[in-house]
């Protein structure tokens, strides 16, 4: 039966998309979905999550996504029990293997690489230069790519989730200390969730020895026009800052659609962090002290398996944003490339009102409006208006029961719990009641802060963080790290201690809390805030 509603969205229906338990995912998609998007990801989403399930030896046949009005659904497909045997087996060999290290070696050797080289060679391609024939065939090649890197994001989500779940199961066992202290030994693994990479380091020190670069960062000006100049510098500073820009430059800065900006599309805001990134001075890690106090509380039996655990959660927990990033975020910004490009070509021929009207379009519709055809209409496209995630329902069908994994053989039930666990800490946010001036959500980061709330719907607002805001928003994937330099501290409304936001605050060392639920309704832009991201508690001061 379809769900009543009043308010703005009470026009809508939210049917069941199929059968089963659905679950709204406002974590990586807090606003609703293009239809581009709708129709490109849930098949590769299930390919990938089908594949991680039967490898990993999950006691699940796969995950799926479906979307009811543009919002996200998942729901877990169950296993056909004749398959049980086989993935019990299956589970047993992944332990004994490691078989993550498998992926690990596949991922850094092969995937990344020969992502990283698609990416380039459709990078080369300047759209605007195309006809109207070659730029519909170009679509076409960016939105295969696109759906085969949303299949790669998906199949290396087991090697991302499981040694970490598993170390965070028996520790925790063992210590009955906080998950979010247990993440905290995660903190340096992850160099990409900070942003950092090779490239970046490079530019950094080319900009602190150039004075040309230094005066040129700091002189007012046009931003767009001030990353053309810095490409421009001689003495390696050009090819530096071009070699970056060429990296980021069409990453997605949040999100995963395409109807979320690049970051060549917000310049100021890549001119501020670049700025900042070059200021910011190393600070001594005390990895190594958290390390030895959650050892010291592991019983002496346990410690050489704590070290294992530890080590093998370490070499994953890169995997977990890399895919994202390297995969389908940089994907996805180059078929928003190709899409403005059609979009810009379509508004001056008087086909659209706005070139961004055209993200609202499907694949078969782009094609169709280059080729000459009059449907989908200006008026209809710039119709199709999104609504907030909070319009739709939390879950649609009733809840199956809880499995029992004391019923599984050893290795399954280790794997299931394992699984289990680093969903919940992705997608479970916290449930402590407020107070009128102080918000509970969790302790995502450690570390407190006192500074101006930022409150940022979308990423096009970008623009308007200042070094030392505190970012308050719905949730932020992987695809945000660019950006992180310029933040005093990070508060969401959704999400985990391994959601996206959790892991980048960890990362970059800023004080996290994650989770709060309603963050973005009972905070106000610009509010004095303190953030204690070891309690996780957020206060308003002002």
């Amino acid at each position: 039966m379809p769900l009543a509603f009043t308010g703005p969205a009470s026009e809508l229906r939210f049917d069941s998309p199929g059968p089963g338990f659905w679950e709204l995912d406002p974590v990586h998609f807090p606003r609703p979905a293009t239809c581009y998007w709708s129709a490109i990801h849930p098949p590769a989403f299930q390919r990938g999550t089908s594949e991680f399930a039967r490898s990993y030896g999950m006691v699940i046949e796969a995950l799926e996504m479906a979307y009811v009005n543009g919002f996200a659904y998942k729901r877990v497909t169950p296993l056909d029990p004749a398959d049980a045997p086989g993935r019990f087996a299956r589970a047993e060999a992944v332990f004994a293997q490691k078989y993550w290290r498998e992926q690990l070696r596949d991922w850094n050797g092969t995937f990344k690489p020969a992502a990283i080289q698609a990416h380039r060679a459709l990078q080369a391609i300047d759209p605007e230069a195309l006809s109207d024939d070659a730029l519909v065939a170009h679509l076409g090649r960016c939105r295969d790519h696109h759906a085969q890197m949303l299949y790669q994001h998906m199949r290396f989500t087991a090697a991302a989730i499981v040694p970490t779940g598993d170390f965070l199961a028996h520790v925790g066992d063992w210590t009955g200390l906080p998950a979010a202290q247990l993440l905290g030994l995660m903190r340096g693994s992850s160099p990409v969730s900070a942003g950092a990479s090779a490239e970046l380091g490079v530019l950094i020190g080319a900009i602190r020895r150039d004075p040309r670069a230094k005066e040129l960062l700091e002189a007012p000006g046009e931003a767009g026009a001030m990353l053309a100049q810095l490409r421009g510098l001689e003495g390696g500073t050009g090819e530096a800052a071009s070699a970056y820009l060429d990296l980021v430059g069409y990453r997605l800065l949040d999100g995963f659609d395409i109807s979320n900006p690049c970051a060549l599309e917000l310049p100021d805001a890549l001119c501020r962090a670049i700025r900042a990134a070059v200021a910011e001075q190393a600070v001594p890690s005390d990895l190594q002290d958290r390390i030895a106090t959650v050892r010291a509380a592991v019983p002496e039996a346990h410690r050489s398996q704590f070290d294992e655990l530890l080590e093998e959660a370490r070499l994953t927990y890169p995997i977990r944003d890399e895919r994202g990033v390297f995969s389908d975020i940089w994907a996805s910004g180059l078929m928003r490339r190709a899409t403005l490009a059609a979009g810009r070509r379509l508004a001056d021929r008087g086909r659209l009102h706005d070139p961004l009207h055209l993200l609202d379009a499907d694949l078969d519709e782009m094609a169709a409006l280059l080729g000459g055809s009059a449907d989908p209409g200006a008026d209809a496209l710039a119709a199709r208006a999104a609504h907030s995630s909070r319009e739709a329902p939390a879950t649609i069908g009733t809840p199956p029961p809880m499995p029992d994994l004391a019923a599984l053989p050893a290795a399954a039930a280790r794997m299931m719990r394992a699984t289990g666990l680093a969903l919940d800490a992705l997608f479970g946010s916290s449930v402590a009641p407020h107070e009128a001036d102080r918000l509970r959500g969790l302790a995502a980061s450690q570390g407190v802060v006192e500074g101006p709330a930022r409150l940022v719907s979308q990423a096009s607002e970008f623009g308007r963080i200042q070094r030392g805001d505190i970012l308050v928003t719905a949730s932020t994937t992987e695809a945000f790290n660019i950006l992180l330099p310029l933040l005093g501290g990070i508060v969401t409304d959704s999400g985990g201690l391994l959601s996206h936001a959790a892991i980048v605050a960890r990362e970059y060392g800023i004080p996290g809390v994650v989770g709060t639920r309603e963050a973005t309704q009972r905070i106000a832009d610009g509010q004095r805030l303190r953030v204690d991201g070891s309690a996780g508690e957020v206060t308003v001061l002002v």
